[in-house]
């Protein structure tokens, strides 16, 4: 197989806790808020512990996991069935639809940072765990604060097939017009943003201070004290290497830097 030595030609982002929403906050409140009405209370934690997959299939995850169906049984009269699973999420998307609009901003230095990979060359892919009737309230006003990538796949968008399978990818593949893989880096803040990547057989990058893993706005991250910002961040950053991460940036401002050692890796006759 031909050795590719160039340099990187795609990215591609994910959204909520990477590109927009800091601390990827709107799945979190809404996924909590429709398990409650259930008389289902579940953690921040529960809720963020499969962040980044579809979000059907995170209800389905949440559902029955650890403690809930127990809790469910208590609360509805009956053991969890596929039939809640739907329920659940049909009572998720217009409450998530409605907070999408409040938790849309851009995160600071994504545009900045696209405009100067455009620069370079290097296109920009998306993939997301939200369906394609919740990203497309997001784009719009992505756009307007500056950040409009060339293309964005939902699951809804190849079959449903979302994370980790690694499909979402080669559909942003195909519509950049973009190979070899070797050539393409995925960026996310979850440990199945980097097992996508990894099944793709493309580079990826881990974003651990604006996203799911830590899970705090920018008010509330700076209004830690130092000792405590390190040692989420330290945390952070050891979970998305322990995925697979090939690098570990706080925020993609910070990408540069990373895509340049992984140029670096390129050059040297290492792959993905």
């Amino acid at each position: 197989m031909r050795s590719y030595s160039g340099p990187v030609k795609a990215v591609i982002l994910d959204w909520a806790g990477t590109t927009v929403d800091h601390g990827s906050l709107a799945p979190v409140l809404v996924l909590r808020q429709v398990f409650a009405r259930r008389g289902v209370p579940i953690s921040e934690e529960q809720a963020r512990r499969d962040m980044g997959i579809l979000k059907k299939d995170h209800i389905r995850k949440i559902l029955f996991g650890p403690n809930v169906p127990a809790q469910w049984c208590a609360a509805v009269g009956h053991e969890p069935t596929e039939a809640d699973v739907e329920s659940l999420f049909a009572s998720f998307v217009p409450l998530q639809l409605e907070c999408l609009v409040k938790y849309s901003a851009v995160i600071d230095g994504v545009a900045d940072t696209v405009a100067r990979l455009r620069k370079r060359g290097i296109k920009i892919g998306s993939t997301t765990g939200y369906t394609r009737v919740m990203l497309d309230v997001i784009l719009r006003p992505a756009a307007e604060q500056g950040y409009q990538p060339d293309c964005a796949i939902t699951p809804d968008d190849v079959g449903g097939m979302g994370r980790p399978q690694p499909f979402m990818t080669y559909a942003n593949v195909i519509r950049l017009q973009v190979e070899p893989l070797d050539a393409i880096v995925k960026i996310g803040d979850t440990p199945v943003d980097i097992e996508e990547g990894l099944r793709a057989g493309v580079w990826t990058i881990g974003v651990a201070r604006t996203g799911n893993m830590i899970g705090l706005s920018t008010e509330d991250f700076a209004a830690l004290a130092p000792a405590e910002q390190a040692m989420r961040l330290e945390n952070a950053r050891t979970a998305l290497s322990a995925a697979g991460a090939h690098e570990v940036i706080d925020a993609v401002a910070d990408c540069e830097a990373a895509l340049d050692a992984i140029e670096a890796r390129i050059r040297r006759g290492e792959r993905p």
